[in-house]
């Protein structure tokens, strides 16, 4: 099963045509295209429509989850609409389920929100603000939570835009990691079950890392990736197998 992945493309209104070429040769090289948000610059519809434009019509599936820029201008139910129309599956504390040549791939997707790391991270007291601020990362955990168990698929893929560990991040100021994600994300990847996590947001984190609990987590953000896209590969026999 092989999974392209791509983050923070940014794409804005003079983006037509950068993306499209690499993907029109997805077909035979990929099974399904997975955008780990932050797909716009400023989160505006006419960027919206440049990304569907990119990707509408491809011959593999595509899923998706908003990043925080995607967010910026207030405009993310309308930015997930316009992609909707153009074929894409936009994820937010749901999942999908995609049955491809090689098994079943079920991908869990939330944005996700900042907070921290386990020993360094914000807490659920003080000021309202503050709790607001991490409660809004405990409900995109626990919707995570959700869209993981509905799924009963060969292979079960975490799509977020934040960081659900600071392995990724190496590189990143260790002063804004609270910023980039959260160690709630993490714990129901752990604990209901993933088979791979994959992230954006950190532009300057590096690619590879691992949960707690064992499970692969890629940071696909393309300043990272350096490419139109990773491609990453799953076996579900292989899946099954492991303990």
């Amino acid at each position: 099963m092989r999974i392209a992945a791509v983050g923070d493309v940014h794409l804005g209104e003079d983006s037509r045509g950068l993306l499209r070429p690499a993907l029109e040769h997805l077909d035979g090289t990929a099974d399904v295209l997975l955008l780990a948000g932050d797909l716009t610059r400023h989160g505006t519809l006419e960027e919206a429509r440049v990304v569907a434009e990119e990707v509408a019509g491809l011959a593999v599936p595509v899923a998706a989850v908003l990043g925080n820029h995607d967010h910026h201008s207030d405009a993310a139910d309308a930015i997930a609409g316009v992609l909707r129309d153009a074929g894409v599956t936009v994820l937010e504390g749901d999942a999908a389920r995609f049955d491809l040549p090689d098994g079943s791939l079920g991908v869990a997707g939330v944005k996700g929100f900042g907070g921290g790391f386990a020993g360094k991270c914000a807490s659920r007291f003080g000021e309202r603000e503050m709790k607001d601020f991490v409660e809004h990362t405990m409900a995109s955990a626990e919707s995570l939570r959700g869209a993981l168990r509905s799924l009963g698929t060969d292979v079960v893929v975490a799509l977020t835009h934040y960081a659900p560990i600071p392995g990724t991040l190496h590189g990143e100021p260790p002063e804004i990691h609270p910023f980039l994600g959260s160690y709630l994300l993490c714990e129901p990847i752990d604990e209901v079950g993933a088979d791979l996590a994959l992230h954006g947001h950190a532009h300057f984190g590096c690619e590879q890392g691992v949960t707690p609990g064992g499970v692969r987590v890629r940071n696909v953000a393309q300043p990272v990736i350096r490419k139109a896209y990773a491609l990453y590969e799953l076996h579900p026999a292989e899946v099954a197998a492991m303990p």
